[in-house]
C-alpha cells in the first residue's frame, strides 16, 4: 500500500499547505464503550515519552482524541510502593479522555491492576501486547505473548471481567511473518468482549524496521465488528487520511511522529476538514520547545534535565542551527540554563529578521 511519505514534497515551515480535501477524511469521532473519541485520533503509549507532561503538552496542542500512559507493568501497579508505577499512572483532570496501558502475563495480577486503573478515574485500559523489547518480552510480557494466544485469552476474560470501563488491546501482527496471528487475535479480543482493537502492524521480529503492512489493519477491519485503530508509518496528515482509504480504519495512532512533530494531530485535523493544513513557523517552534520546557520545570521531575535534553533532538530537527543549539543544551548542567540557551538561541534568530511570517505564502500540492 502506498504512503505519502515515500515520495513526499517538500515542507516548508511558517506556511500553509493546500490540496483537494481528502475524499477519505479521518473521522470526527469514535465511540469506544461509552467513550467518545474526537477526532479519532489516538497518541500512542510510549515508553520515556507519554508521561503527564508531555501527554498535557500535545492535549494543549489541540487535534488528538485519545491520550495514552506509557506502558504500566501491573506487578508494579499492585507493589504499592512502586514509584515508578504511580508515576506512569499519574495524570490530570485535563487530560480526559485518557487510556492506561498495562503488561504482564498473570491473568489475576492484570485483573486487579485494571481493577486500581479504573478505581483512579482512567476512561479506559488497555493492554500491551506490541513491546518488542527484550526485558519486556523474556518476562512473557508485551509480544512475547502472542505466542501463546491461550494465555491471551485468559488475559483478556479475566480483566473483562473486572472492570466497567472500556477494555482495548494494542497488538503487533504476530512475532514474525512466518508467524502472522493478528486476525485471530483479534476475533479472540472481540469473542471476549473487548471494546477496540488497535494493531501497530509490523511484527515483534521488525521491531521499529522496515515499512508497516497496512494489509494487515484492513485484514483486521474485515474480520470484526469492533473498531480498528490502525498504526504504523503515519507521518504526515496525508498519510493518516490515506491509511483510512486503504484500510477502512476507524482511527489513526501516532507514535514516534508525535515527539518529532507534536502538531501533527492539529494538522490531521485540518487536513481532513478543508485540505489545507498550517507548517509551524521557527516562531511557533520556539513557543513549543519554551513551553514543553517549562512544563518539565513546573511539574519538578527529578529527570527534567534529561528529558530537555532527550526531547532536545527531535524538536530542534529542522531548525537552522539546530546543531548548535543542541551542543549548547547538552552542556548545560541544570534545567533554567538548558531553557536560557533554547531562549538565546531563538531570540537571536528572530531579532535578526529570522523569523518566518506564517502567512507569506500558500504551497499548492498534489494529493496521494
Amino acid at each position: 500500500m502506498r504512503k505519502y511519505w515515500e515520495n513526499p514534497e517538500p515542507s516548508v515551515g511558517g506556511r500553509t499547505i493546500e490540496a483537494t480535501r481528502p475524499a477519505t477524511p479521518v473521522p470526527a469521532a469514535l465511540r469506544i464503550g461509552e467513550v467518545t473519541i474526537s477526532p479519532a485520533t489516538v497518541l500512542a503509549p510510549m515508553a520515556g515519552v507519554t508521561d503527564t507532561v508531555f501527554r498535557r503538552f500535545i492535549r494543549n496542542l489541540d487535534g488528538c482524541g485519545l491520550i495514552m500512559t506509557e506502558f504500566t507493568s501491573a506487578d508494579g501497579v499492585l507493589r504499592g510502593k512502586d514509584q515508578k508505577a504511580k508515576r506512569y499512572l499519574h495524570f490530570y483532570k485535563d487530560e480526559h479522555p485518557i487510556s492506561a496501558q498495562l503488561f504482564g502475563s498473570n491473568p489475576r495480577v492484570m485483573a486487579e491492576a485494571a481493577r486500581m486503573v479504573e478505581g483512579l478515574g482512567f476512561d479506559l485500559v488497555d493492554l500491551n501486547l506490541g513491546c518488542p523489547a527484550k526485558k519486556v518480552v523474556k518476562c512473557n510480557g508485551g509480544s512475547g505473548l502472542l505466542r501463546d494466544l491461550p494465555a491471551i485469552r485468559g488475559i483478556f476474560e479475566a480483566v473483562r471481567a473486572a472492570v466497567k470501563i472500556p477494555f482495548t488491546v494494542k497488538f503487533r501482527a504476530g512475532w514474525s511473518d512466518d508467524e502472522i496471528v493478528c486476525v485471530e487475535l483479534a476475533r479472540m479480543a472481540e469473542d471476549c468482549g473487548l471494546a477496540a482493537v488497535a494493531l501497530h502492524a509490523r511484527t515483534r521480529e521488525q521491531g521499529y524496521s522496515g515499512a508497516a503492512r497496512w494489509e494487515w489493519i484492513a485484514a483486521l477491519k474485515q474480520a470484526v465488528k469492533i473498531p480498528v485503530i490502525g498504526n504504523g508509518d503515519i507521518r504526515s496528515p496525508q498519510d493518516a487520511c490515506a491509511m483510512i482509504a486503504q484500510t477502512g480504519c476507524d482511527a489513526v495512532m501516532i507514535g514516534r511522529m508525535a515527539p518529532a512533530n507534536p502538531w501533527i494531530f492539529r494538522q490531521i485535523e485540518q487536513y481532513s476538514a478543508t485540505g489545507r493544513y498550517d507548517e509551524p513557523s521557527e516562531a511557533d517552534r520556539y513557543e513549543m520547545i519554551r513551553t514543553y520546557f517549562r512544563m518539565l520545570l513546573e511539574e519538578g521531575l527529578r529527570d527534567a534535565e534529561g528529558k530537555m535534553k532527550q526531547f532536545a533532538s527531535w524538536f530542534t530537527h529542522g531548525v537552522p542551527g539546530g546543531a548548535g543549539l543542541r551542543k549548547a543544551i547538552y552542556e548545560a548542567k541544570t534545567g533554567p540554563e538548558i531553557l536560557a540557551r533554547v531562549e538565546e538561541f531563538f531570540e537571536a534568530r528572530l531579532e535578526t529578521g529570522a523569523r518566518v511570517d506564517a502567512n507569506e505564502q500558500v504551497i499548492s500540492i498534489v494529493p496521494a
